[in-house]
Protein backbone atom coordinates (compact mmCIF):
# COMPACT_ATOMS: atom_id res chain seq x y z
CA UNK A 1 0.00 0.00 0.00
CA UNK A 2 2.84 2.28 0.93
CA UNK A 3 4.52 1.93 -2.16
CA UNK A 4 1.93 2.20 -4.62
CA UNK A 5 1.27 5.40 -2.65
CA UNK A 6 4.53 6.48 -3.11
CA UNK A 7 4.77 5.67 -7.06
CA UNK A 8 1.04 7.26 -7.20
CA UNK A 9 3.10 11.01 -5.40
CA UNK A 10 6.40 10.05 -7.85
CA UNK A 11 3.61 10.02 -11.20
CA UNK A 12 1.87 13.04 -9.79
CA UNK A 13 5.27 15.00 -9.67
CA UNK A 14 6.51 13.56 -12.67
CA UNK A 15 3.23 14.82 -14.52
CA UNK A 16 3.19 18.28 -13.14
CA UNK A 17 6.86 18.72 -14.02
CA UNK A 18 6.53 17.49 -17.00
CA UNK A 19 3.47 19.86 -17.78
CA UNK A 20 5.88 22.69 -16.83
CA UNK A 21 8.48 21.44 -19.21
CA UNK A 22 5.76 20.91 -22.07
CA UNK A 23 5.38 24.91 -21.45
CA UNK A 24 8.73 26.28 -20.89
CA UNK A 25 9.62 24.53 -24.54
CA UNK A 26 6.32 25.99 -26.05
CA UNK A 27 6.97 29.26 -24.97
CA UNK A 28 10.25 29.49 -26.16
CA UNK A 29 8.71 28.27 -29.58
CA UNK A 30 5.33 30.08 -30.24
CA UNK A 31 5.38 32.57 -27.34
CA UNK A 32 3.20 33.70 -24.78
CA UNK A 33 -0.07 33.40 -26.76
CA UNK A 34 0.52 29.87 -27.77
CA UNK A 35 -0.09 29.02 -23.63
CA UNK A 36 -3.27 27.54 -23.61
CA UNK A 37 -4.32 24.43 -21.24
CA UNK A 38 -5.42 22.28 -24.03
CA UNK A 39 -2.43 23.01 -26.29
CA UNK A 40 0.06 22.43 -22.91
CA UNK A 41 -2.24 19.23 -22.32
CA UNK A 42 -1.74 17.79 -26.05
CA UNK A 43 2.09 18.01 -25.87
CA UNK A 44 2.40 17.01 -23.08
CA UNK A 45 0.11 13.63 -23.77
CA UNK A 46 -2.78 13.55 -21.34
CA UNK A 47 -6.49 14.94 -21.74
CA UNK A 48 -7.19 18.57 -21.60
CA UNK A 49 -8.70 17.86 -18.40
CA UNK A 50 -4.95 16.50 -17.17
CA UNK A 51 -3.65 19.99 -15.65
CA UNK A 52 -6.03 21.03 -13.66
CA UNK A 53 -5.46 18.17 -11.25
CA UNK A 54 -1.89 19.76 -10.13
CA UNK A 55 -2.78 23.37 -11.69
CA UNK A 56 -6.51 24.51 -10.85
CA UNK A 57 -6.38 27.78 -12.51
CA UNK A 58 -4.39 28.71 -15.59
CA UNK A 59 -2.51 31.10 -13.91
CA UNK A 60 -0.95 28.76 -11.55
CA UNK A 61 0.64 26.82 -14.34
CA UNK A 62 1.25 29.50 -16.13
CA UNK A 63 3.16 31.28 -12.80
CA UNK A 64 4.97 27.78 -12.50
CA UNK A 65 6.34 28.08 -16.34
CA UNK A 66 7.63 31.77 -15.57
CA UNK A 67 8.89 30.22 -12.09
CA UNK A 68 11.75 28.16 -14.18
CA UNK A 69 12.86 31.92 -15.84
CA UNK A 70 13.22 33.55 -12.83
CA UNK A 71 15.49 30.61 -11.96
CA UNK A 72 17.38 31.04 -14.69
CA UNK A 73 17.31 34.24 -15.13
CA UNK A 74 18.94 34.23 -11.42
CA UNK A 75 21.29 31.64 -12.28
CA UNK A 76 22.76 34.14 -14.72
CA UNK A 77 22.91 37.26 -12.19
CA UNK A 78 24.56 35.20 -9.54
CA UNK A 79 27.46 33.82 -12.27
CA UNK A 80 27.54 37.51 -13.80
CA UNK A 81 28.33 39.29 -10.32
CA UNK A 82 30.63 36.23 -9.60
CA UNK A 83 32.11 36.20 -5.84
CA UNK A 84 31.34 39.60 -5.65
CA UNK A 85 34.54 40.86 -5.79
CA UNK A 86 34.77 43.45 -8.36
CA UNK A 87 33.78 47.49 -8.41
CA UNK A 88 29.51 47.55 -7.79
CA UNK A 89 29.70 49.17 -11.06
CA UNK A 90 31.31 46.33 -13.07
CA UNK A 91 29.19 44.37 -11.12
CA UNK A 92 25.60 45.88 -12.91
CA UNK A 93 27.14 46.34 -16.19
CA UNK A 94 27.93 42.68 -15.93
CA UNK A 95 24.16 42.03 -14.40
CA UNK A 96 22.64 43.64 -16.83
CA UNK A 97 24.68 42.64 -20.08
CA UNK A 98 23.03 39.27 -18.51
CA UNK A 99 19.69 40.31 -18.38
CA UNK A 100 19.74 41.56 -21.79
CA UNK A 101 21.22 38.30 -23.23
CA UNK A 102 18.45 36.57 -21.26
CA UNK A 103 15.77 38.87 -22.62
CA UNK A 104 16.53 38.71 -26.31
CA UNK A 105 17.28 34.65 -25.89
CA UNK A 106 14.21 33.99 -24.43
CA UNK A 107 11.65 36.62 -25.63
CA UNK A 108 8.75 34.50 -24.91
CA UNK A 109 9.76 33.14 -21.62
CA UNK A 110 10.79 36.90 -20.71
CA UNK A 111 7.78 38.34 -21.36
CA UNK A 112 5.65 36.06 -19.84
CA UNK A 113 7.90 36.68 -16.64
CA UNK A 114 6.88 40.73 -16.15
CA UNK A 115 3.08 39.65 -17.15
CA UNK A 116 1.90 40.04 -13.72
CA UNK A 117 -1.74 40.35 -15.14
CA UNK A 118 -1.06 36.70 -16.04
CA UNK A 119 0.53 35.09 -13.05
CA UNK A 120 -0.30 34.51 -9.63
CA UNK A 121 3.58 36.01 -7.96
CA UNK A 122 2.49 35.82 -4.59
CA UNK A 123 0.94 32.71 -4.86
CA UNK A 124 3.28 30.35 -5.94
CA UNK A 125 6.96 31.64 -4.77
CA UNK A 126 7.39 33.87 -7.96
CA UNK A 127 8.00 36.83 -5.25
CA UNK A 128 11.15 35.08 -3.77
CA UNK A 129 12.63 33.90 -6.74
CA UNK A 130 12.05 38.04 -8.46
CA UNK A 131 12.00 40.00 -5.46
CA UNK A 132 15.83 38.74 -4.38
CA UNK A 133 17.43 39.80 -8.03
CA UNK A 134 15.64 43.08 -7.78
CA UNK A 135 17.42 43.46 -4.29
CA UNK A 136 20.44 42.43 -5.56
CA UNK A 137 19.85 45.18 -8.18
CA UNK A 138 19.31 47.71 -5.21
CA UNK A 139 22.53 46.47 -3.18
CA UNK A 140 24.74 47.46 -5.91
CA UNK A 141 22.82 50.68 -6.99
CA UNK A 142 23.25 51.62 -3.24
CA UNK A 143 27.33 51.03 -3.24
CA UNK A 144 27.25 53.55 -6.78
CA UNK A 145 24.80 56.08 -5.37
CA UNK A 146 24.96 56.09 -1.48
CA UNK A 147 23.44 59.63 -2.37
CA UNK A 148 20.33 58.65 -3.71
CA UNK A 149 17.01 56.46 -3.07
CA UNK A 150 18.74 53.07 -4.05
CA UNK A 151 15.34 51.44 -4.87
CA UNK A 152 13.96 54.39 -6.82
CA UNK A 153 16.79 54.54 -8.72
CA UNK A 154 17.22 50.87 -9.28
CA UNK A 155 13.60 50.75 -10.34
CA UNK A 156 14.43 53.43 -13.14
CA UNK A 157 17.52 51.41 -14.23
CA UNK A 158 15.47 48.00 -14.32
CA UNK A 159 13.05 50.26 -16.76
CA UNK A 160 15.52 51.07 -18.69
CA UNK A 161 16.76 47.71 -19.38
CA UNK A 162 13.82 46.47 -19.74
CA UNK A 163 13.07 49.28 -22.60
CA UNK A 164 16.41 48.50 -23.88
CA UNK A 165 14.72 44.76 -24.58
CA UNK A 166 12.08 45.34 -25.98
CA UNK A 167 13.19 48.12 -28.22
CA UNK A 168 16.06 45.65 -29.42
CA UNK A 169 13.75 42.66 -29.80
CA UNK A 170 11.78 44.51 -32.45
CA UNK A 171 14.35 45.92 -34.24
CA UNK A 172 13.96 49.49 -33.10
CA UNK A 173 17.19 50.34 -31.25
CA UNK A 174 19.35 49.30 -34.72
CA UNK A 175 17.11 51.27 -36.65
CA UNK A 176 17.23 54.46 -34.49
CA UNK A 177 20.74 54.18 -33.46
CA UNK A 178 22.60 52.45 -36.23
CA UNK A 179 24.11 50.13 -34.07
CA UNK A 180 23.91 46.04 -34.42
CA UNK A 181 25.65 45.88 -30.70
CA UNK A 182 23.85 46.70 -27.45
CA UNK A 183 26.54 47.22 -25.38
CA UNK A 184 26.64 51.06 -25.57
CA UNK A 185 23.33 51.16 -25.32
CA UNK A 186 24.25 49.49 -21.75
CA UNK A 187 26.85 51.99 -21.08
CA UNK A 188 24.53 54.85 -21.94
CA UNK A 189 21.40 54.02 -19.53
CA UNK A 190 24.24 52.93 -16.70
CA UNK A 191 25.48 56.76 -17.19
CA UNK A 192 21.97 57.77 -16.65
CA UNK A 193 20.90 56.12 -13.68
CA UNK A 194 24.24 55.96 -11.82
CA UNK A 195 26.63 59.06 -13.41
CA UNK A 196 29.62 58.56 -15.85
CA UNK A 197 31.58 55.94 -14.78
CA UNK A 198 35.06 56.89 -12.70
CA UNK A 199 33.47 60.04 -11.51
Amino acid sequence: MEASRATGTDMDTGLRARLVDVGVELVAQEGVQALTLREIARRAGVSHGAPRRYFPTHLELLSAIARRGFDELGTRATAAVGDGGAPPRAQLTELGRAYLDFALGNRGMYELMFRHDLLESGHLGLRDTSLPLFGRLVELVGRVRPDADARLVAGTLWAGLHGIAQLWGWGSLQLATGTDDFAPLLGSVLDAHLGPEGV
